[in-house]
Order: structure tokens, then sequence, then C-alpha cells
């Protein structure tokens, strides 16, 4: 079984379909706070997560609290996802009970853990988004200068003409990841 790790996650959607992916391939989820939102269940049943209580779910207050309690200090088995990532994410080699650890979505990981890691660093390979940002002139501008670029429903920056995408959202970046680890572990499912 593979550990999906979201580190202070800021969006409740991108949460909620992450879980959902994870109750699908029997994934444990594992959510290090502080959290952009509320998981009461009042806040679970408005949104909708009625098979949160399928998900196995374990919060954490802060990253140290992660650290101690679930790696206990041993990062053979972590995979941190950043764009910063030395090799691509399909380069790594997954083993059972391995970590795969995401940062929020508007910064990532914090630069002193990937500094401290950078042998675990794993990428997407995408489009270079140096210069994204949220600003609407900004979005304007690029779209301007790229014409085939739209973003789609999930968030992510689509080329028409070259079916790239230069950014993806965080339940996209985790499904891919995951599917990888789950394709290189033999999960059933997977098997032509």
């Amino acid at each position: 079984m593979l550990n999906v790790v979201l580190v202070e996650p800021e969006i409740p959607a991108n949460t909620g379909n992450i879980g959902r992916t994870c109750v699908l391939t029997a994934t444990r989820l594992h959510l290090v706070g502080p959290l952009g939102f509320e998981l009461s269940d009042r806040a679970l049943e408005r949104a909708g997560l009625h098979y949160w209580e399928s998900l196995d779910c374990t919060v954490y207050k802060n990253w140290t609290e992660f650290e101690t309690c679930a790696l206990a200090g041993d990062y053979s088995h972590v995979h941190l996802l950043t764009k910063a990532g030395k090799r691509l994410y399909s380069e790594a080699t997954y083993e059972d009970g391995d970590w795969l650890i995401f940062g929020r979505e508007s910064r990532g990981l914090d630069r002193e853990l990937i500094e401290a890691h950078q042998d675990r660093t794993e990428r997407i390979p995408m489009v270079t988004d140096d210069a994204l940002c949220n600003a609407d002139e900004w979005h304007e501008s690029y779209r301007a200068l790229n014409p085939g670029l739209r973003r789609d429903v999930c968030g992510n920056y689509v080329d028409e003409r070259k079916g790239q995408i230069s950014s993806l959202n965080l339940s996209n970046a985790v499904a891919i990841c995951l599917y990888e680890g789950l394709r290189q572990l033999g999960y059933p499912q997977m098997q032509p």
C-alpha cells in the first residue's frame, strides 16, 4: 500500500478528489496541518464527501508531528514531489509502503525540506511556467503571447496546439504519481 501525504493543503476540492482516488486505490491519505479548511462532519457532508468514512486517513497537526509519528525520521521510502525535483517521477522506483509527499497548492514543499533531501525529490515534466501567477493581467498577456493556451476546468493550463499541460493542479499531480507507483507495484486493476 502506498501513502499519499498532503502538507498543509489549502483547497478542499483538491483534497476531496485526492481522497476519492485514495479510496478507489486502497491508498492511505495523510493530511499534515495546518489545513486550509475544516474536516468536521458537517463540512464533509456539505461538500458531498460521503465516501470519507471509507477513506484510510490520518491527520497530523504539523510537519513535526508527521515526521516523528509517521516517518520516524526515516526518509528512505520518501518521494518529495516538487517542480525542483532532481529526477522524473517515472524514473523513481516505488515500493510498498512508500510516501508520496506533496506540498500546499500555492507554494509547494518548504525549501528547507527540499534542500535537506534533494536525492528524494521528483518532478512531473511540464512546459516551464516560471512566470505563472494568479494575476488577471498576467493571464491576459500570457494568453496573448500563447494563443493556443487555455485553462481547463481542473485548473490546468493546456496548450491545445501541442497537447501539453504547463501547470497541474494538486489532484492531477497526485493521480499521475500515484498511478505510476501502483503500476510498478502490480496493482491488479492496472494490469492489461
